[in-house]
């Protein structure tokens, strides 16, 4: 059975995929949606289809490549894969596109104006977090007609504080732009630091002005059988690593 969660009141379709369901193999058992990774392009394909089926049926899937930055592209149609803008978020009015993130220890962001029509999805690992690819997404929300205050967001799930070691440098990145940030990482060992991916995703989603965000608090890293993760395919030595999808649609 397909893995899938969602969250209430968003209000529109829209689920957070696991790893289970799909056809893929090996080390990309079994709902490997991931493109860029080195799995059968085949399987890939099947998998993305039975996520869209599942959420969203005869919805055109529209993806980004993502490069961990703070670029929203806007959207009205489907593009072919490997026509995908370089982007980590996407936005939309238009009815019939299902918007995908994908992720493997990154923050999925989906975002929803039900009453204005206009829904978004956002990739967020640290990078995009600490350059604010949430508010950005609020912003080009608000271009399409949506309101601030109307927006409801759901983080799915992501690699947790207690599976986030970093070192001082990167805590170092994070109070250069704002000494508040500080909150967000908790001592662990020496010069090392516990950071909060999901809560600091979650500020950024309160400072652009939604007033609803969800959390789901589930980690990807500490859970080898739901969840893909990049951290611990590292840790293990694995040569490559599957991707989860995270899908929304009017």
């Amino acid at each position: 059975m397909i893995d899938l969660v969602t969250t209430p009141g968003l209000g529109v379709r829209h689920g957070f995929f696991g790893r289970r369901g799909g056809v893929s193999g090996g080390i990309f058992a079994s709902l490997n949606v991931g493109i860029g990774s080195s799995d059968d392009p085949a399987a890939v394909r099947e998998n993305r289809a039975r996520t869209v089926a599942a959420v969203a049926p005869g919805a055109t899937l529209v993806t980004v490549h993502q490069i961990h930055s703070a670029i929203v592209v806007p959207v009205t149609s489907g593009c072919a894969d490997a026509d995908r803008p370089q982007a980590d978020a996407l936005v939309t009015a238009t009815p019939g596109l299902a918007l995908g993130i994908l992720t493997a220890d990154c923050a999925p962001i989906l975002l929803a104006d039900a009453e204005a029509g206009v829904i978004g999805a956002a990739h967020s690992g640290w990078k995009g977090a600490l350059h604010d690819i949430a508010g950005a997404t609020v912003a080009a929300m608000v271009a399409l007609g949506a309101r601030r205050d109307r927006i409801v967001a759901a983080i799915g799930p992501c690699i947790a504080r207690a599976s986030y070691e970093v070192d001082a440098g990167f805590r170092e990145r994070f109070l250069a732009d704002a000494a508040a940030h500080d909150g967000f990482f908790a001592r662990g060992r020496a010069d090392h630091f516990q950071f909060d991916l999901e809560g600091f995703v979650a500020m950024r989603l309160a400072a652009a002005g939604v007033q609803q965000v969800t959390a789901l608090g589930i980690d990807t890293c500490s859970d080898p059988v739901r969840w893909f993760s990049y951290r611990r395919t590292t840790h293990a030595g694995e040569p490559d690593y599957g991707r989860q999808i995270s899908l929304i649609a009017l």
